[in-house]
């Protein structure tokens, strides 16, 4: 394995145009695949020979309209202030709002407040329940976009309308937490290597890897309905493991520098041994997350095999991609060097490093 390894990264480092060109190939066609996949993931979570899910089944079958596994919101409506929602106008105004939410695409059912006992002894507070036919992922924009307008129409007429439940859309969910992520990693890169090119190549190749991963994950809903977390699972783990394994490489290469070996040999080198490592680490993670379908609950083993597949390509990544970055980074890669080492650069190298500009996070001697 240690020699295929060092024979792999050597032949990505002298090919490196090709390795870039074939790469971008690639994610160019799972990216257009991507874009007319269907999406059609599904959210619900079946356990098979559970008493849950033969209660759930029976309801199905007996009752559908009860739409026993799927979203609900609740609406909660308030009169203005020295006011109450059992008055005429606001009374109408509230059931108009209802009328609108029973019309709303995928709805099953709305409870009416005022005939099911849902109004406050006060007469200020009602709230009616809302209940899907499908599950929370598989609410649609459309019934999404109902429930905004009623908070609008509701608050136009002087009410104050609250929304919460699984079927309601979280407008501060985002991307945030993955863009903090790489943040914090970035700045520990940084502060690791001293050297914007060392520690920003562990990031692009993780990304460039995350990226084919979930193109890929959102590919295969052409063929296979995946639970709607799949893609979520398969970002968080490509992304940490990816960056990992990346630094593996990129920290042994530059050992390797220091050693007196030409970069070409050093690159060899570092996917001959770091890359070892990184093998055997990836194939441990993918046979784990691979484990999950033993479970026999699809929801889990969707989510299992896209996260090793994200593992698998991040593993390909680093062993392909990441020396031929490292073949157009060249002797930059070495600024900054820790300050912590005192083994100078070979004589022959020394030379292309002085030549080249030092980065301001300070330098090594």
């Amino acid at each position: 394995m240690a020699t295929f390894l060092y024979r792999l990264g050597r032949l990505a480092f002298r090919r490196r145009r090709v390795v870039v060109m074939l790469w971008v190939a690639v994610l160019a066609a799972i990216g257009i695949g991507a874009m007319s996949a269907p999406g059609t993931s599904s959210g619900a979570l079946s356990v098979p020979g559970t008493q849950s899910q033969k209660a759930i089944d029976l309801l199905q079958k007996e009752f559908p309209q009860a739409s026993a596994d799927g979203a609900t919101a609740r609406v909660v409506f308030e009169a203005p202030s020295g006011q109450k929602l059992t008055s005429a106008v606001n009374k109408a105004e509230v059931e108009s709002l209802v009328a609108k939410l029973e019309k709303s695409p995928q709805v099953s059912g709305v409870s009416d407040p005022f005939s099911s006992g849902l109004v406050s002894k006060s007469g200020s507070i009602a709230y009616a329940q809302v209940s899907y036919k499908v599950a929370e992922a598989d609410v649609s924009g459309a019934a999404h976009a109902v429930q905004t307008d009623v908070v609008a129409q509701g608050e136009k007429a002087g009410l104050k309308v609250s929304l919460g439940g699984n079927a309601v859309k979280d407008k501060a969910a985002s991307k945030a937490p993955e863009l903090i992520g790489v943040e914090v990693a970035a700045v520990v890169l940084v502060i690791t290597f001293g050297s914007m090119i060392a520690a920003g190549l562990p990031l692009l190749t993780a990304i460039l890897g995350v990226a084919a991963a979930v193109l890929s994950v959102t590919l295969a809903t052409h063929f296979f309905d995946l639970a709607s977390s799949s893609t979520t699972l398969a970002l968080m783990l490509g992304l940490a493991v990816a960056i990992d394994y990346a630094l593996f490489i990129v920290s042994r290469y530059r050992n390797e520098i220091r050693d007196g070996h030409e970069p070409e040999e050093a690159c060899g080198r570092a996917v001959g041994t770091a890359g070892s490592a990184v093998v055997f680490a990836g194939l441990t993670v993918i046979v784990a997350l691979s484990g999950l379908s033993v479970i026999g609950i699809a929801m889990l083993t969707s989510m299992g095999l896209a996260s090793a597949f994200a593992v698998a390509v991040a593993v390909i990544i680093a062993l392909t991609l990441l020396p031929a970055m490292l073949g157009f980074a060249g002797m930059r890669i070495m600024k900054g060097r820790p300050a912590r080492s005192t083994r100078p650069l070979p004589p022959r190298f020394q030379a292309a490093e002085q030549a080249t500009p030092r980065s301001t996070g300070g330098t090594r001697t």
